[in-house]
Order: C-alpha cells, then sequence, then structure tokens
C-alpha cells in the first residue's frame, strides 16, 4: 500500500512538472486527482458491500487499492511541483551583470573590467575561443583606451566569458581574474530550427556574455580542485595514446562534458548514433561497481558497501554534476543499500525514486535532455529489455542481448531525438551492435588507466597503450558508418501529438497484455504517425522563407516536394542556420541551388551544406571575382555527389518552374519570381543606381524587396513594393515611423527573424509566429 501510494505521488510531481508547458497546468493535475478520488471512493464503497462474501485474494486486492486521500495529496503535489518549478526558474537579480550590458542595436561599444573567480575549466569552442564560466564580484568601466579603471561598481551573477584561446590556456577552476572586453546580451533563436543561445544561457542561470580580450591573472596559486586529478588522469592518457585517441578515451571514461573533446570527434559519434558513448552514465557506474564488487567478493559486505560508495563519489566528483551521472549515480546506490540489507532492488522503483530526487534537487532538469535521454533509456532497458530477450530465444544469449540493449534504449529515446532534432541515424542501430564489444573494453581499460594515472602518470600512459588498436578500429568504425549514404534519416521534427501518440503505443505495448501480443501492430501505428504527416507536408507545403543570415539574402523556395536555395550566407551560416532549418522541415536533399555571392566576399558556407545534403542542381553566375578554393571544391563535391555543376553569365534567366531567377548586375540585383510573387534583391548598390537600372531594364516595381538596412529608406519610398525585408542591420525608429506612413510592411531579419509566406497566408516573422503558439498555449 505504501509503495503503490509514494508511486502515485512521485508520478504526480513529475507530471505536474511537465505541465509546466501548459499555462495551468498544475490546475489539471489537480482536477486529475480529485476526480481519480472521487471514482475510488465510490469503488471502495461499492466493495466494501461484499466486504464479508469476498475471498482473502478479493480482501488483499482491497488493501493494494489506493485511498482517495492518496489521490487528493498526489493532485495537490502536481500542483504544488509547477509552483515549484516557476519559483526555481533564475531571474537576475538588481546587481546582476546583465543589467550592466548595453541594449540590444546598441552600436557603441564599451569596454569593462569584469573581476571574478573562475567556475569552471577552460573549453574550446567552436570559432576556436577559450570559453569558461566566471562568477562576477566587481565591474569596472573604461571610459577609452587610455583611462584607467572607473570607478568601481558591486556586480553579482554567472557571466559566459570567452577569450583567445592562448588567454585561456592554464586557467583552472577558483582562479581570482580580471576580464577585459565587452559585454553583450545573448540572442534568442530568430531562424527556425536554429540554437537558442539566450535559452541555454538562461537554463544555466546566466544572462550575459563577456567578449574578453585581456585577462589578468590576480589569484596565482594553485587550490586544490577535483580539476586537478581529471586534468592528470587526460593527460596521462593523452601521453599514452595522442590525439585523437587520447581525449577519446578519457571522454568515454569522464564523459565528454569533463574532457575537452576536438569537435570533429564529437560531431562524428553524433552522426553515426553513438553519442551516448562520450557520456558518463549508467554504463560506467555499472562497470565502477562490478569490478569493485568482484575484486571484494570475499570481504565483509561493510567493505564492499563502502569501497562501492567511495568508487561512486569519486566518479561523480570528477565526472561532474551532471543529470544522466547523478541519476546512474543514486541507482548505484540504491543496490548497495540493497547489497547490505540483503534485499533485491526493484530497478523500476530505483530508477523513478532517482528521477523525483534529481527533480526535488532541480526541478529545470525536467527539460534537460541529458536527463530526458538518460531517464528514458534506462527505463527501456529495466522494461523492455526482457521482452525483447524473449523474443530472441532463438538467438545465443549473447548475440541477444548486443540486440535488445540498443534497441530498447533506441524504443524509448527516438520520439525525443525525432521531437528536438528530426533525424534518425539510419545505421545507429547495427553498430551499436558491432561497437558495444569495443566500448566496454576501451571503458574498462580506461577506468584501469586512470587508476594508474592517479598513482603514476607513467604507469597510466602504459596501460592506456594497450587501448590503441580497440580505440583506433572504434573511430574506423565510427567514421565509415557516418560517411555511408543515407547516413542520416532527416524526417523532420515531429509535433506534440505525434511524440504522445507514440509514447503512448510504447505505453500499451508495455502495460497491456492484448497490444504486447501485437507489439508490431503498435509499431507500424507508430511508423505511420511519423511518416505519413512528414509525407503528406512535403508534397503538399509551398512555402517562402527568408533566413536571418547577415548581410546576404538567404531563401528556401519549399513547393510541394521540390527545395531551392538561393545564396548561403557567411562561413557558419550553413552549418548553424541552414542545416538545422532544413533538418526541422525534413529536407533530405536540395533540387535547386543558386549562388549570387551577395558579398562578393568568396566567404560563403556552400561546402557546409554539400558535406550534409545532396545537391542536384547547382547554378552560379560568372562575376569578376576570383575563384577562391570553395569555388573550386564545389564543383569537385557536386560530381560526387553526380549533381549538375552550372556556370552563367549575368543577364541569363534560370527558370525553375516555380522559380525564375535573373542576376541583372553584378553589385548585385537579382530579380526573382517565385511563386507568383516578384521580388528584387539589392545587394550594396546605392539607390539611385537601382534606380537607373530599373528604368533601362523596363523593370516593373517588385512585391517584395529585400535589402541592406543602409537603403532600407530610400528604396522602398523609390519602389513602394508591398513587403520589404532589411538585413539584419540598425534601422532606426524615427526611419520605421516615417515607412509606417506608407503602406509597405516592413521587417528587419536582425530583431523580427526570419520571414516565412505562404500562397494563402500573408507574411510573417519568426519571432511573431513564436510569440502566437505561446500565447495559444
Amino acid at each position: 500500500m505504501i509503495q503503490i501510494s509514494g508511486v502515485i505521488i512521485c508520478l504526480s510531481y513529475i507530471l505536474g512538472l511537465l505541465l509546466t508547458a501548459v499555462p495551468g497546468g498544475g490546475v489539471w493535475i489537480l482536477v486529475l486527482g480529485i476526480v481519480c478520488a472521487v471514482f475510488f471512493r465510490r469503488g471502495a464503497k461499492s466493495r466494501k458491500l461484499f466486504q464479508k462474501s469476498a475471498t482473502d485474494v478479493a480482501s488483499n486486492s482491497l488493501q493494494v487499492t489506493p485511498l482517495p486521500r492518496v489521490w487528493l495529496i498526489a493532485g495537490l503535489v502536481g500542483l504544488l511541483a509547477s509552483f515549484y518549478f516557476q519559483w526555481r526558474v533564475p531571474q537576475p537579480t538588481a546587481t546582476d551583470i546583465s543589467k550592466f550590458a548595453p541594449p540590444d542595436g546598441n552600436n557603441q561599444e564599451q569596454l569593462v573590467i569584469v573581476r571574478g573567480e573562475v567556475a569552471s575549466t577552460p573549453r574550446l569552442t567552436r570559432s576556436q575561443r577559450g570559453q569558461f564560466w566566471l562568477d562576477v564580484s566587481q565591474l569596472n568601466e573604461v571610459k577609452n583606451q587610455k583611462d584607467a579603471e572607473q570607478t568601481q561598481q558591486g556586480a553579482t551573477g554567472k557571466l559566459y566569458v570567452t577569450v583567445p584561446i592562448l588567454k585561456a590556456t592554464g586557467l583552472h577552476p577558483g582562479q581570482e581574474l580580471e576580464v577585459t572586453g565587452v559585454l553583450y546580451r545573448p540572442k534568442a533563436a530568430v531562424n527556425p530550427g536554429a540554437f537558442d543561445f539566450k535559452k541555454y544561457l538562461e537554463r544555466e542561470g546566466t544572462f550575459a556574455g563577456l567578449m574578453g580580450r585581456q585577462i589578468n591573472i590576480l589569484d596565482e596559486e594553485r587550490q586544490w580542485g577535483w580539476w586537478q586529478i581529471r586534468e592528470k588522469i587526460v593527460r596521462s592518457q593523452v601521453l599514452g595514446l595522442d590525439i585523437p585517441e587520447g581525449p577519446l578515451v578519457s571522454a568515454m571514461v569522464l564523459g565528454s562534458k569533463a574532457v575537452d573533446l576536438p569537435y570533429d570527434i564529437r560531431d562524428m559519434f553524433v552522426q553515426a548514433g553513438l553519442a551516448h558513448a562520450l557520456a558518463a552514465s549508467g554504463f560506467q557506474t555499472s562497470l565502477i561497481l562490478s569490478v569493485i564488487l568482484q575484486l571484494t567478493r570475499r570481504a565483509k559486505k561493510v567493505t564492499q558497501v563502502c569501497l562501492g560508495a567511495l568508487g561512486l563519489i569519486i566518479f561523480l566528483s570528477l565526472s561532474g554534476f551532471q543529470p544522466a551521472v547523478l541519476r546512474a549515480v543514486i541507482m548505484g546506490f540504491a543496490a548497495l543499500i540493497g547489497l547490505a540489507l540483503d534485499r533485491r532492488v526493484k530497478q523500476l522503483g530505483s530508477l523513478l525514486l532517482a528521477a523525483t530526487i534529481l527533480l526535488l534537487f532541480n526541478p529545470l532538469w525536467i527539460w534537460d535532455l541529458g536527463f530526458e535521454f538518460s531517464f528514458l533509456a534506462t527505463l527501456g532497458l529495466v522494461v523492455t529489455v526482457p521482452a525483447i530477450t524473449h523474443l530472441l530465444s532463438w538467438v545465443p544469449p549473447a548475440i541477444a542481448s548486443l540486440i535488445s540493449v540498443p534497441l530498447a534504449a533506441t524504443i524509448w529515446t527516438l520520439p525525443v531525438q525525432l521531437y528536438v532534432f528530426g533525424v534518425v541515424p539510419a545505421y545507429s542501430l547495427p553498430l551499436n551492435i558491432i561497437t558495444t564489444p569495443l566500448i566496454s573494453v576501451i571503458s574498462i581499460g580506461g577506468i584501469i588507466s586512470a587508476i594508474f594515472a592517479l598513482m603514476l602518470p607513467g604507469a597510466g600512459s602504459f596501460v592506456v597503450g594497450f587501448l590503441h588498436y580497440p580505440t583506433d578500429w572504434l573511430m574506423r568504425l565510427v567514421e565509415y558508418f557516418s560517411k555511408l549514404p543515407g547516413n542520416s534519416l532527416i524526417i523532420g521534427s515531429i509535433s506534440t501529438w505525434q511524440l504522445l501518440g507514440i509514447y503512448a503505443l510504447i505505453f500499451l505495448v508495455w502495460l497491456v497484455g492484448w497490444w504486447q501480443k501485437r507489439w508490431w501492430f503498435a509499431g507500424l501505428i507508430g511508423f505511420g504517425l511519423v511518416l505519413f504527416p512528414a509525407w503528406h507536408s512535403a508534397n503538399t507545403l509551398s512555402r517562402i522563407t527568408v533566413l536571418e543570415a547577415g548581410a546576404e539574402p538567404v531563401m528556401v523556395v519549399q513547393d510541394r516536394g521540390t527545395v531551392t536555395l538561393i545564396n548561403s550566407g557567411d562561413e557558419g551560416t550553413g552549418r548553424f542556420t541552414i542545416l538545422p532549418f532544413l533538418q526541422q522541415q525534413g529536407v533530405n536533399q536540395i533540387d535547386w541551388a543558386i549562388a549570387t555571392d551577395f558579398q562578393r566576399n568568396n566567404n560563403d558556407a556552400w561546402l557546409e551544406v554539400l558535406q550534409r545534403l545532396q545537391v542536384k542542381n547547382f547554378y552560379t553566375y560568372a562575376t569578376n571575382k576570383e575563384n577562391s578554393l570553395a569555388d573550386q571544391a564545389i564543383p569537385q563535391v557536386l560530381q560526387q555527389q553526380k549533381g549538375i555543376y552550372q556556370v552563367l553569365p549575368v543577364g541569363q534567366t534560370i527558370n525553375l518552374g516555380s522559380t525564375v531567377a535573373q542576376l541583372i548586375n553584378e553589385q548585385p540585383i537579382v530579380q526573382l519570381q517565385v511563386l507568383g510573387q516578384s521580388w528584387l534583391l539589392v545587394g550594396d548598390v546605392e539607390p539611385k543606381e537601382v534606380e537607373r537600372i530599373m528604368k533601362a531594364g523596363g523593370w516593373p516595381s517588385p512585391q517584395v524587396l529585400w535589402c541592406n538596412a543602409e537603403s532600407l529608406k530610400d528604396l522602398v519610398t523609390m519602389l513602394k513594393p508591398q513587403v520589404a525585408i532589411a538585413s539584419s542591420g540598425n534601422v532606426e525608429s524615427k526611419v520605421l515611423s516615417e515607412l509606417s506612413s506608407i503602406p509597405t510592411k516592413v521587417f528587419v531579419t536582425g530583431k523580427d527573424g526570419a520571414v516565412q509566406w505562404t500562397p494563402n497566408g500573408a507574411f510573417e516573422s519568426f519571432t511573431q509566429v513564436s510569440e502566437s503558439k505561446s500565447s495559444i498555449l
């Protein structure tokens, strides 16, 4: 009875946190608790009428029925969980460092000197800068380059700091230092599918960043910390295996968040579907406990439990207090308690208890992907592995285990993966089956070498040297599978109702006998829930999207299964803007690509796009620019993809069905006819020159105009388009107020985000759509 009541209350707490995604969700769970209390109260009364004639079995079943007050308590707990979540959401204080950051759109660069304590080990960012967290204690403003520090101001909070990589070398947690740089406020996502830097920092309790230039270390003393032990292990393993094998082994032992693993290796594992191999979680804790208990099997239970607990605490301290690691450690402690009491621990109850404890400690982890994947994967191992192993009874047990473990974890985590990323690694399951023995050997060997490294670094390097071949084989396998054709199946992000529907099917197969016998039918329904809406959307959707990509217009035209991409933006735009958007939309290939090189700096992102997506037809205009290395590499990549590469003279029209494009001037000026609308894309051209070219060519005024922010007022006044889209520059409020008097609808992508249009609707900005979705909820 107590166990069932506890399970109900724990589940109601978790459900209350999940329903924070819906305003008023806590009230709904309270109502649900009241309804259940009334229902079970009536059921209890009806059963009491037959209590005298009931059998002992019926009496026992009555005892395990939850009392009505349990449901009322559960509903109240769910309601309180929603309030507790809101109370724990980080908010900047009155003296938070973010209060001193200039507002968005302020072009004036203000140098500041921020003093504080380093809170993390520096890491390398994708832009090759060192990054660390800083606990702020003081702020000084620099009025100009010659002035010294000004009046000190008290400041608090946590700061996201990036500095040149050489400046970050040698920094460690606990150091007191001063960083000179420019404060900024993080920007929210302005394109569909893009990374939301602002939300990421807010989840960390940070509301500002600092672009650092100089560092002045105030405290040279090296205070003891777990980072020293971690650094000693990593250095020893790198010395024995070199780079990148050494950091890879360290990441597989301590987790990629505790080790600065190169991004190309990390991306390769993620793309192949082996990201979990780089995450410290249950696999490492189970290995540690197994090794300790096996080595101390002849010792007393007290000794076994103490050494096991010590091993878990050391591992937790080295890998960091991450949700997945904490979950695994709590379940490890539950197993040790069961060993001490000679009682078998129920893994499902242990998992529920671990989840509840973690969410009591930090309710915000309910939306942490690491927590969600760890919880769901472990749930799959507990409840689904036995069923899959039973179905594979005709297979040798060792092989059945190799298949059932990754398959069960995939079943439970795949819906969330599709909801967030919209991509499925096609060869993830066979790769997991093949590499499990290698991962086990490397993890065990890495743990042993880490122990030796703590005693004698040279011994640790010697031991880890035996892992050269297993690590090399693992990397070769991952690289091979990540480069196979069709490695990533881009399905597109699924909706909330699809996510809930798939998990409803999974729970039915788990809990209901009728569905357990027809698991294949549930699987077919699940595939249909994912594939049919994606197929229908791809073949019926007609939409134009102008992405926020800086000074170059990047357009994606989707027309009933055909995708056209115009321009690729600067370096990084392909990886961080175009590909996430196309991935969210379920686009697996680009039918037509047009390059106009608006910025004329030979610094575009076409190769970033071509490395992930196939392009059937690529058109570029022959201007007077010099061919860069990227321009020379694009035809080679297209040839490998069996795509068509064509160079066109200025003025030639490209007819792509629903899209007609023409570069009418090298400056450049591009005229488009897209889905029945006329567009004019104007680069760095004087408005008078645009007017002259338009009159000379007899071009009519466009319905939609794209231009830079500086030319917006003059071009809108001259051309009078229905819609004007300005790039991410600063448009003065005075200019916007003047333009509001004319019927042209104006968008500024730096403020409004991406702009989208469908034939049946009006132009909408990404921020406007996001706000409307929030208001609907």
